[in-house]
């Protein structure tokens, strides 16, 4: 195995905590010289981070491969074309990196690969003989986030491991669908994380079923509701809540319009006619393009905007002025579905509204609201559907258990994407009976150098990183204390050496720096076993060996074979090593 002479590698570290990072993986990632800043969310992996990707690179491809999946690697550079057929290109806004050939000729950069890989397939793929396809890749993809943030949690240009099948069932896509959800669990494992799996909306990739997989943490830009009794779990953009249902034998009372002056806010109202919030009716506006929506919601609950893009099929959505919402027929503040231009807007109703009884909304007139207004005597809708925001505190939908919210990171997402990317550009098969059908597909990907800073987020204490030993950088340690004594500097070659030869991958700190400065990296670098070549090597015949992750320090004899012996007996041979992943 690999002896690497830290004196001839490039390994730049820090003693100052970076001012510009506040993740612990980020901060620990500059720190050890890992990582360095070329640009806002654009990061240089250096040596030490290299090694490590490396070995999460090698599961990640072990795991694909035993369930059928074949690399690939696909070109980064997008002909705009591609993106036009299926509507992303618009979709995907801003975040979508453009440029121009010398020709003039539109390309994207790829944040994803789902038009790329079903122009492939619409070019290859000819019969059901050929089916199921399962490919994947580990590429570098861009987007144009407006906030990067958390070093490798939330970058600009990054590593994705993206995976795609094709199916000439539904069936089959569900079996196969089943193997990458253990697969991905199996990954995560074999990473040193514990996950949680929720249901997740597919945002723009779209399809009919998504499952993210999520690392609970403090620092996690993702959050999602789980109940108390385990049994439901989802990101915030799917999440669902048991409503509370008004009794139905409540007798429709009639309309009725109340003075209410300076009541611009649900909480006014309410308060000013002796009503729970629940009882209210609230407008929300949105512009979706050209078209205006109107979203009637009770009162106690909050519009869930990844819900209500879904609903609408549009990405483009951004709240409403006054200006515009006047436009409609609509008074700001005392909106009201009732009154309003309906060739103007679509209006869509929560489906928290039909189960209300009596509700207070407002009466398209400043200072007025109507008391007993229920749908749809009093009002229609184009759309109805569940938009609303699960919160804390709320009852779970399948036990009635109460909803917690957990901060995350987001390290992996399947989908199954059925026949959306096939229907839009053409890539169909001949099934068993000789008929022409749309492809059926299925998405899945994982981030890995966010992965990567999931590890670190999971190991460390405020000394430094602690790698599970199958993706630590190096397994062992060797620290020689001053290697200007050509004694000790000859004990700490020879201990190194003897513990390469065994299988283990070794860095031998023979940098001329002080025994503090050496301790600190040690620390920092967070590496398994650390062998200490001091003084005592020279004149008791004795070294130290330090376990990192809990401090626990032996003595032995400072010969080759009983270094060799006790490093095993802490960390494993090389065969049991690589089982324990």
């Amino acid at each position: 195995m690999a002896l690497v002479r830290a004196s001839q590698y490039f390994l730049p570290t820090w003693k100052e905590e970076p001012t510009e990072a506040e993740l612990p993986s980020h901060k620990l990632m500059l720190r050890a010289g890992m990582i360095r800043k070329l640009a806002a969310g654009i990061y240089t992996y250096l040596p030490l981070a290299r090694r490590v990707l490396h070995k999460i690179e090698t599961i990640i491809r072990e795991e694909m491969d035993a369930i059928g999946g074949m690399e690939i690697t696909m070109p980064m550079v997008h002909p705009a074309e591609l993106w036009a057929e299926t509507g992303r290109l618009q979709e995907f806004g801003p975040i979508l990196g453009h440029l121009r050939d010398r020709a003039g000729r539109e390309l994207v950069l790829g944040p994803t690969h789902e038009e790329v890989i079903t122009d492939l397939a619409r070019r290859e793929i000819r019969s059901w003989r050929q089916l199921p396809l399962v490919f994947y890749q580990i590429q570098t993809k861009f987007r144009d986030e407006p906030r990067p943030r958390g070093g490798l949690v939330r970058a600009r240009e990054f590593t994705m491991k993206d995976g795609y099948s094709f199916h000439e069932s539904q069936e089959d896509l569900d079996r196969f669908y089943r193997k990458i959800y253990q697969a991905y669990l199996n990954i995560f494992r074999r990473c040193g994380l514990s996950v949680v799996v929720v249901e997740a909306d597919p945002g723009l990739i779209g399809g009919s079923e998504s499952h993210e997989f999520m690392l609970p943490n403090p620092f996690g830009e993702d959050s999602f509701i789980q109940c108390e009794h385990g049994d439901y779990a989802a990101n915030l953009e799917s999440a669902v809540s048991r409503k509370e249902e008004d009794d139905p034998a409540e007798p429709l009372l009639p309309l009725e319009e109340v003075a209410t002056p300076d009541c611009y806010t649900i909480e006014a109202v309410a308060q000013f006619l002796g009503v729970p919030p629940r009882k209210t009716a609230k407008a929300v506006f949105y512009r979706a393009g050209e078209e205006l929506v109107f979203v009637v919601i009770r009162g106690d609950l909050e519009v869930n905007e990844g819900k209500l893009a879904r609903v609408l099929g549009r990405a483009d959505l951004r709240p409403a002025n006054e200006e515009e919402i006047a436009r409609v027929g609509a008074v700001p503040g005392y909106a009201s579905p009732r009154g309003i231009r309906r060739d103007r807007v679509k209006v869509v109703v929560d489906d928290s509204i039909p189960k209300a009884r009596n509700l207070v909304a407002g009466a398209n007139r400043a200072g007025f609201h109507l008391k007993n207004v229920n749908f749809p005597r009093d009002f229609s809708a184009d759309i109805v559907a569940d938009v609303a925001l699960a919160k804390e505190g709320q009852a779970c939908p399948r036990c009635g258990g109460r909803l917690k919210v957990q901060r995350a990171m987001e390290l992996g997402h399947i989908f199954k994407l059925g026949t959306k990317y096939s229907e839009a550009m053409g890539a169909t098969f001949l099934d068993r009976e000789g008929k022409s059908r749309p492809l059926i597909m299925g998405c899945y990907g994982i981030g890995v150098g966010r992965l990567l800073a999931a590890v670190i987020e999971a190991h460390h204490d405020e000394e430094g990183m602690i790698w599970p030993v199958h993706l630590a950088p190096f397994e062992v340690l060797v620290s020689v204390l001053d290697p200007k004594q050509g004694a000790l500097l000859e004990s700490g070659e020879k201990l190194a050496q003897a513990l390469a030869e065994s299988g283990f991958e070794v860095l031998l700190d023979d940098r001329d720096q002080s025994a503090g400065e050496k301790f600190h990296d040690a620390k920092l670098l967070g590496i398994p076993i650390l062998v200490i070549v001091g003084p005592r090597a020279v004149k008791q015949n004795q070294v130290e060996l330090e376990r990192r992750p809990d401090g626990a320090k032996f003595l032995v004899a400072g010969e080759p074979k009983a270094v060799v012996e006790k490093t095993t007996e802490l960390i494993g041979a090389k065969g049991q090593r690589a089982s324990t992943s």
